[in-house]
């Protein structure tokens, strides 16, 4: 218990001095909370209504999605799983702590912006906070699950900038973040119900904001957490100690079942 510890304390220092984890799990969301609640206040008054939960779960995918993968890549890279493998760290803790201390930086952002927005900026300040703590903890945790996932199935860093865009910049246009979804052509809102980030922005505005969804909020945490379960099993199933070794439990395309949950709800919904 004392390694795991030792383990977090470092991780969770390395994500606010490291530079590029500092700029994703705080300078970037944040710089980009203000600068839309400046400037669509101005010229979306409707974007106010859910800016907590948009800048929320843009503070989340920032962190997990972009900024999780690379020093999963990099530790493998290096041999510092190696070297982690030869002392008696499981591949468990090597997973587990890095998404934890990343969702734990992302949760500290999205408290900041729900505490901030209603002063700075008149956005409806959530109305069950404990939903809401709750639900940043559970959109985390998926989300790092898919970040821990692109981290373990990437070959380099340049794959893992691939994989975390394809759901990063979708989810900016199509999981009701900018646009809610109800505005969006149906095709693009099927498309857009493969992300966690939809189910995400539902949940949020129907449990912790008290609005009206178009997906039913305790569907949407169903989702999300199998979603999470799904990404994290995958990750640990498919992990690598070694980039130099080619022998895998798994071929990386298996990590496309990740997807299982946001398919069934796409269909259902």
């Amino acid at each position: 218990m004392r390694a795991f510890a030792t383990h977090f304390a470092f991780e969770f220092r390395t994500g606010l001095r490291d530079k590029n984890l500092l700029l994703l799990n705080y300078l970037f969301p944040l710089g980009f909370y203000v600068m839309m609640g400046v400037m669509m206040g101005q010229i979306n008054p409707l974007f106010i209504q859910t800016m907590i939960p948009a800048m929320a779960v843009f503070a989340i995918l920032s962190a997990t999605v972009l900024g999780l993968p690379n020093p999963l890549v990099e530790g493998r890279e290096n041999g510092v799983f190696r070297s982690f493998k030869i002392n008696g760290v499981p591949s468990l803790s090597i997973l587990s702590i890095p998404a934890t201390t990343t969702a734990f930086h992302a949760i500290i952002a999205c408290f900041v912006i729900a505490l901030t927005a209603k002063p700075l900026f008149s956005a409806p300040a959530p109305v069950n906070w404990l939903a809401f703590a709750l639900l940043c903890v559970l959109a985390a945790f998926t989300c790092a699950g898919l970040g821990a996932l692109i981290g373990v199935v990437s070959a380099n860093t340049r794959v893992t900038i691939l994989w975390s865009q394809l759901i990063y910049l979708p989810s900016m246009m199509l999981s009701g973040m900018m646009v809610p979804t109800s505005m969006l052509p149906v095709a693009l809102r099927k498309v857009g119900m493969l992300l966690p980030s939809t189910y995400a922005m539902h949940a949020f505005q129907g449990l912790a904001q008290g609005q009206t969804t178009d997906i039913q909020p305790w569907a949407a945490v169903g989702i999300l957490v199998a979603g999470g379960i799904l990404a994290f099993g995958l990750a640990l199933y498919l992990f690598s100690w070694d980039s130099r070794n080619t022998t895998r439990r798994g071929h990386p395309a298996l990590a496309m079942l990740a997807l299982l949950p946001y398919i069934v709800g796409a269909v259902i919904f």
